[in-house]
């Protein structure tokens, strides 16, 4: 990676040497040596006292290399770079047990410090290690609504049997119990005299309960496991008005009340949310007259109770994402089937949460608490606390594959004791106000450990603090500093040495950027021998000629540089991640990539930080949506294998529920005719059909509409099929046989009919035909050898 960075700089450098008029250095507006540096990051600084001419006045501004070439000596040359020093880096532990649990360390290194010239982009690894046998705290937060009595009965047992099969992870566990129902007030709760002591007063099904409360904090984190089984045996459900609840009252106070809770530092920290409705969400605390927004406070009094539960309104989405994130708790929400979409909605706006389904008796829920902290475990991504906002960063990930993924700050699918590594970028945009140094830090997600980064500016030269107030090489009329003089008012030149209104003829030709051009551009005046520059309402005017200005560049929707660059000489200057003449195109690649992992799906380009699809029929955010094209079955195949039958490539990677969102149907019979489904089908290592439909809503919902079985149909035995075969043949020779019969049959009656036909109309009769002459006999006799006569004939 840094061999690609130091490759680019130098094309870059190269080009800009090479191409006239695009050498940002000499041709910017620097006058000083500070001014350079903010020109471009290749840009140098000569504060050699005889370098150039008076004619060049801005020429000390080049790259090193031209500098030098140029007659200065390297060490008059102004080219800071920027640079990282590691301040803490102790290695990562293999395990988190033990004496040494709190100074486990599972980022490495912990603190560093950069020095950023601006624009000057620079680069620092850091490694994150899942680290084996972690301590973990669970507190069990739980709705005690009516709706949930059957669910408090299945945990009465809960914390022997978690401890159980925590204990097959960790040796270091400790649980809590909590409970909520909403705020005791109308119209959230009954409110009326009769119900005050027992608000199930008159439903016969459960005809006692106790009064509705915001949040109760029964059991702080603890190992004594029996302890936990005993207090969920105390409660007794309450009930409350409408349907949503006052869980997210009860999240922050869990999450903020460290002391009382009993969060330890050393260890994960898991927040068990088990409800069966919608919560209540910020603004809605004026439905009941609390106007006052939540403070991000803890407010449990003497009795462990929310004592601000009828006093703020309900805290946001934001506020709770902040408060978790500080307090290094994973939000793990254990709803019904029903509200699954809606919590899953909300895990995209609070990191570090996960949702998981929830049975109605809540008999699932210890598999749910284990599948959830695998789930969390196999995973890290990064976030970025207190950006400075001139600070520019890009993250690179190397996860468990060993292949670099730009624009991506999180590893899934790791096992217990896994390594990985990320790459940060890092460029600052500009100066701050001098001695205004920055400072930020990078986190894993639930993690304690993080990495502190201070940043300082290389915005200075280190000749400006030898600078000359009241100089002799700048007649004792300015100071002389990096090598050039700054005039005391109403003093010009190079040396100081012109009076403001001089305007001889000799000192104008200093002021034309060639013969027979205007005076300083004609945005000017010429004053001495240097120009000065005309205001503009439209922007800076500058140059050794008034040549440049910084408003004549490219826009987009009419804003300059498209809001992602500085406009320089008519020409955009983008910032790191944009390109483009008007800078709007980004180079940012994460939106599209898929769930997959794949660019845009595999079916189209990233363009300017956009999928365009190529793929005909395919659509979405990263081309992920497409029913008609060829591996659209095969695809959702895996889903329809690893979701059903727990089968197939991601029944084993953890990958399922990340890369399978789709809305799976199951049906007896499947409509093949759905108008815009395609039918899939394919063949099942038992030699069955598995046959489903994939189709897109116009919500936008991908919907997989599958059969609850394959087809499976019965083998033909071989003496049947050889059965079947030789009686078709036979059947259709018998078959040939008679026809042909029948045919011959028609012809010969035929043939004869017409023969009868014709002799009954023959003109003459065998008596009376002239053809036809009687046959006439004659007779006789013959005698033998011994005169015998006989009988010889008849002729």
């Amino acid at each position: 990676m840094e061999l690609r960075a130091a490759l680019s700089c130098l094309l870059l450098g190269g080009f800009l040497r090479l191409s006239a008029g695009l050498n940002l250095c000499m041709s910017g507006s620097a006058t000083s040596c500070e001014e350079c540096l903010l020109t471009h990051p290749r840009c140098a600084w000569c504060a050699q006292e005889d370098f150039g001419n008076r004619r060049s006045l801005t020429s000390r501004c080049d790259f090193s290399e031209n500098l030098q070439s140029r007659g200065c000596a390297s060490h008059f040359i102004q080219y800071p770079k920027s640079s990282i020093s590691v301040l803490e880096n102790v290695p990562l532990s293999s395990k988190g047990s033990g004496s040494a649990q709190y100074d486990v360390v599972q980022i490495s290194p912990q603190k560093i410090s950069l020095s950023l010239r601006p624009g000057d982009q620079t680069q620092f690894s850091l490694q994150v290690r899942q680290v084996e046998d972690y301590p973990v705290d669970l507190y069990y937060l739980m709705d005690l609504s009516l709706s949930m009595k059957d669910d408090l009965d299945t945990i009465l047992n809960l914390g022997t049997k978690l401890a159980e099969e925590m204990g097959k992870l960790t040796s270091n566990f400790r649980l809590g119990f909590g409970s909520f129902v909403d705020k005791n007030m109308s119209p959230f709760s009954h409110t009326a005299p009769k119900y005050q002591e027992n608000p199930c007063n008159g439903f016969k099904l459960f005809p006692t309960c106790v009064p509705p409360f915001g949040f109760r904090h029964i059991l702080s984190l603890t190992d004594k496991v029996d302890r936990f089984n005993e207090e969920v045996q105390k409660q007794m459900v309450s009930r409350n008005r409408d349907a949503p609840e006052g869980g997210f009252d009860a999240i922050l106070q869990a999450a903020v009340c460290q002391e009382k809770i009993g969060w330890r530092k050393g260890a994960y920290h898991l927040l068990v949310f088990a409800t069966d409705d919608v919560p209540h969400l910020a603004l809605d605390g004026r439905l009941g007259g609390l106007v006052q927004p939540h403070d991000g406070q803890c407010h449990l009094n003497e009795q462990n109770e929310y004592s601000a539960s009828t006093k703020m309104d309900y805290p946001s989405l934001g506020l709770l994402g902040e408060k978790l994130a500080e307090n290094n708790i994973f939000l793990i929400f254990a709803v019904t089937k029903q509200f699954y979409v809606i919590y899953k909605n909300f895990t995209a706006l609070i990191p570090g949460t996960s949702v998981e389904i929830l049975d109605q008796d809540s008999k699932n829920v210890l598999q749910l608490i284990i599948t959830a902290y695998n789930n969390i475990r196999s995973k890290v991504e990064l976030t970025v606390w207190d950006h400075p906002d001139d600070i520019n960063l890009s993250f690179t990930s190397t996860c468990q594959d060993g292949k670099p993924t730009s624009g991506l700050r999180k590893c899934t699918d790791l096992k217990i004791g896994d390594t990985v590594s990320f790459d940060v970028s890092v460029e600052a945009r500009s100066c701050p106000r001098r001695g205004a140094d920055q400072s930020f830090t990078i986190k894993p997600v639930g993690f304690k450990d993080r990495l502190e980064v201070s940043v300082s500016y290389l915005c200075d030269c280190d000749c400006s603090q030898t600078a000359q107030k009241n100089s002799s090489i700048c007649n004792s009329i300015g100071t002389y500093n990096c090598g050039t003089c700054h005039c005391e008012p109403g003093y010009l030149g190079a040396r100081c040495e012109c009076q403001e209104g001089d305007a001889s003829s000799q000192h104008l030709n200093f002021c034309r950027e060639a013969e027979g051009k205007q005076v300083c551009s004609g945005r000017g005046e010429c004053s001495c021998n240097q120009c000065a520059c005309y205001e503009s309402e439209f922007g800076k005017i500058y140059g050794s000629f008034c040549e440049c200005d910084d408003f004549s560049c490219a826009r987009h929707k009419g804003v300059l540089c498209s809001g992602h660059g500085e406009c320089h000489c008519g020409e955009c200057k983008c910032h790191v991640g944009y390109i483009g003449d008007n800078c709007y195109c980004s180079t940012e690649t994460s939106p599209c990539t898929s769930d997959d992992g794949k660019m845009c799906s595999g079916r189209g380009s990233c363009v300017c930080g956009r999928c365009q699809c190529t793929e005909p029929g395919a659509f979405g955010d990263t081309c992920e949506k497409c029913p008609t094209c060829p591996d659209a079955c095969g695809t959702k195949r895996e889903c329809i294998e690893c979701r059903l039958f727990n089968s197939g490539r991601f029944a084993d990677n953890h990958t399922c529920q990340r890369v399978c969102k789709d809305k799976i149907i199951i049906v007896e019979t499947l409509e093949a005719d759905e108008p815009g489904a395609v039918l899939c089908l394919y063949k099942t290592d038992t030699d069955c059909v598995m046959k489903f439909t994939y189709s897109e809503h116009v919500s936008g919902l991908s919907v997989l509409t599958a059969l609850k079985e394959p087809e499976c149909g019965g083998k033909p035995e071989a003496v049947m099929v050889l059965s079947a075969v030789v009686g078709s043949i036979l059947l259709v020779g018998v078959v040939l046989l008679i026809a042909w019969k029948l045919i011959i049959t028609v012809h010969d009656r035929r043939e004869f009919s017409r023969f009868q036909s014709a002799r009954s109309r023959a003109r003459y009769q065998m008596a009376s035909n002239p053809l036809y002459k009687q046959p006439v006999s004659t007779h006789f006799l013959e005698t033998d050898m011994f005169g015998r006569s006989y009988n010889g004939g008849v002729h």
